[in-house]
């Protein structure tokens, strides 16, 4: 005799989730930590995740989650990181608009746009906070940490900073073509 599906089912509560977040994002692991907790019996040990996820279309976000489980580690991480998503303007959809830096704590982070082809050249928190926002052409720089925390952090006060000339001409009161020049703004029409 077989079972019939109940409505009020597991996999429909999943599918409604999947739909939610249909942004369809992408999520990246950064780093995973275990980290001990000394108690009277001895130690107990749980795991910390630093996560980043984008869209790969100008979005993106990180977050840390502790648990002790891997996986609930992850989940917390990732569901942190969709709540604090920033949007970046991008210069054809592959770059970024200026150079710019960023700090956070010892952290210090210089990027630098760059020409088509040119790929990502960056370490390896900031490539993945580059790969899920959907840059394509970036030179990174850290200096001073390697902590992977306080890079992505770093990264992140950086990828505030960048400004388009759209929204800089409006913030100024002037045209587009006042700020990048004749030649520049044929190319500015594929703003993001």
């Amino acid at each position: 005799m077989a079972r019939e599906p109940r409505e009020g089912g597991r996999g429909r509560d999943r599918d409604q989730r999947a739909d939610r977040d249909g942004d369809d994002l992408i999520d990246k692991l950064v780093t995973i930590n275990r980290v001990a907790k000394v108690v009277k019996g001895g130690r107990r040990f749980a795991f910390a995740a630093l996560v980043v996820v984008g869209d790969q279309k100008g979005r993106v976000g990180f977050g840390a989650g502790k648990a002790r489980e891997v996986p609930e580690a992850i989940r917390k991480a990732t569901e942190k990181a969709k709540r604090g998503m920033i949007r970046v303007p991008m210069k054809e959809g592959r770059t970024l608009h200026h150079d710019t830096t960023g700090h956070f704590g010892a952290g210090k982070v210089v990027l630098r746009s760059a020409d088509a082809g040119t790929g990502i050249i960056a370490g390896g928190p900031m490539r993945a906070v580059f790969e899920s926002l959907g840059i394509n052409d970036v030179v990174a720089k850290s200096l001073g940490t390697r902590n992977p925390h306080n890079m992505v952090k770093a990264t992140f006060d950086a990828l505030e900073r960048c400004a388009s000339p759209r929204a800089v001409a409006n913030r100024r009161g002037k045209k587009v073509s006042d700020i990048l020049g004749k030649r520049e703004q044929v190319a500015e029409g594929a703003d993001v």
